[in-house]
């Protein structure tokens, strides 16, 4: 038995990297031969130890087939119409991101009440303000991609046409929830105002 722990601790001691200035033990893997970024490398024939990007490389964070769609400035100003055709599907679209995404701190209405912000110290601002309405659908789009506050980017969740289906959502929430009467087509009118329990002649 003693011969095993004396074995042991000879190999344990080799392990070190004795007489060899290495050591292999994790905890010092900050003195461990490395090279240093535009060092220089004797492993390269160009003697150059970062290397150029290989032919034919595309970036992890880049979306071809959506490289064509608008972002949010046109002419250096915020944009002030959606970019992208606005659909049924489009606005679908937005709803299931807009739940996934937005909704736990925003809340699914965008009147900034769910139970995430309940706890937060600062709470998210409601989506349904005044000034909210009165952003450019460009500006929103823009803290989408590059947050804001405590909002951190959404830019890796969503793809570019999907942030532009959340931004159309939330001008759809935005209209419901202060939508004039008035302005109704009459069907839609009369719906609201029967389910409001209202007499068409009483209604602002």
């Amino acid at each position: 038995m003693r011969a095993l722990l004396a074995l042991a601790a000879l190999l344990a001691a080799g392990c070190k990297g004795n007489g060899t200035g290495v050591h292999w033990d994790l905890e010092r893997m900050l003195v461990q031969p490395r090279y240093r970024a535009f060092g220089e490398s004797r492993f390269f024939a160009d003697s150059r130890m970062m290397r150029p990007t290989p032919e034919g490389a595309v970036p992890a964070r880049r979306a071809p087939p959506e490289s064509a769609v608008p972002g949010a400035f046109v002419d250096g100003r915020y944009r002030d119409s959606i970019p992208v055709p606005l659909t049924l599907e489009l606005l679908r679209l937005g709803r299931e991101r807009f739940d996934i995404v937005c909704a736990p701190c925003h809340g699914l209405l965008g009147d900034g009440a769910s139970p995430v912000a309940a706890h937060m110290p600062r709470r998210p601002p409601a989506l349904l303000t005044p000034d909210m309405r009165a952003m450019p659908v460009g500006r929103l789009l823009r803290v989408v991609e590059e947050g804001y506050g405590l909002m951190p980017s959404y830019a890796e969740l969503l793809s570019p046409v999907e942030r532009w289906a959340v931004v159309a959502y939330v001008r759809a929430l935005q209209l419901s929830q202060g939508a004039d009467l008035a302005a109704l087509p009459p069907a839609i009118r009369a719906e609201a105002l029967r389910r409001l329990g209202a007499a068409p002649g009483n209604a602002r």
